[in-house]
Order: structure tokens, then sequence, then C-alpha cells
């Protein structure tokens, strides 16, 4: 998974649910590096008759926001939803660095 475009990560989830292995993939996946140098991640655990829902929310460095269900998807597509994007700004990137 691409984080090297994520400013802010928002995971929500019920540790006991099926959408916990997701969301604990997902967390697992950014690296210690980008956790100290200016990703703003928030995590809450939801308990079990909470009536909120087990989300995952990334915004990217030009302000688009994208959220999924960890519910409803397994790591690797909740994987591949987020690279679409970070895709997207790494060929930006690029086209605008030659």
């Amino acid at each position: 998974m691409i984080t090297k475009y994520f400013t802010k990560a928002v995971v929500k989830f019920n540790p006991l649910g099926k959408e916990a292995k997701t969301a604990r993939l997902f967390l697992s996946a950014i690296p210690p590096s980008q956790r100290t140098s200016g990703l703003q991640l928030q995590n809450e655990v939801l308990v079990s008759g909470s009536n909120k829902k087990p989300t995952v929310k990334v915004t990217f460095k030009d302000k688009t926001e994208l959220e999924a269900d960890p519910s409803s998807m397994n790591f690797m597509e909740l994987g591949n939803y987020f690279d679409r994007h970070s895709r997207k700004l790494a060929l930006k990137e690029s086209i605008e660095s030659q």
C-alpha cells in the first residue's frame, strides 16, 4: 500500500468484529517513520453495542478524502482502493518534477 501521500488517517473498528483484521493490517501497513513525520493517525476502538460504524478514512496531500468500510473489504481490496488515488498523485508528482 502506498502511504507516502497520506496526511491523515482515521480508523474506527470493533476489535471483536469481522472488520478488526482489516483495520489492524491497515494500521500496521503505515511505516513508523511516517507516523512520526507528519501523518495524523487517529484510531477509535468501538464497543459491541456502539451505534458508530467501522470506517477507515484517509486524507491525501491534495485534500482528497476517501472512506471505506473495513467490514466489507479485505486488506488487499482496501489497499487497492487507496492506492488508486496514490498512483494518480505519484503520476502527477513525476510529471511536475520533469
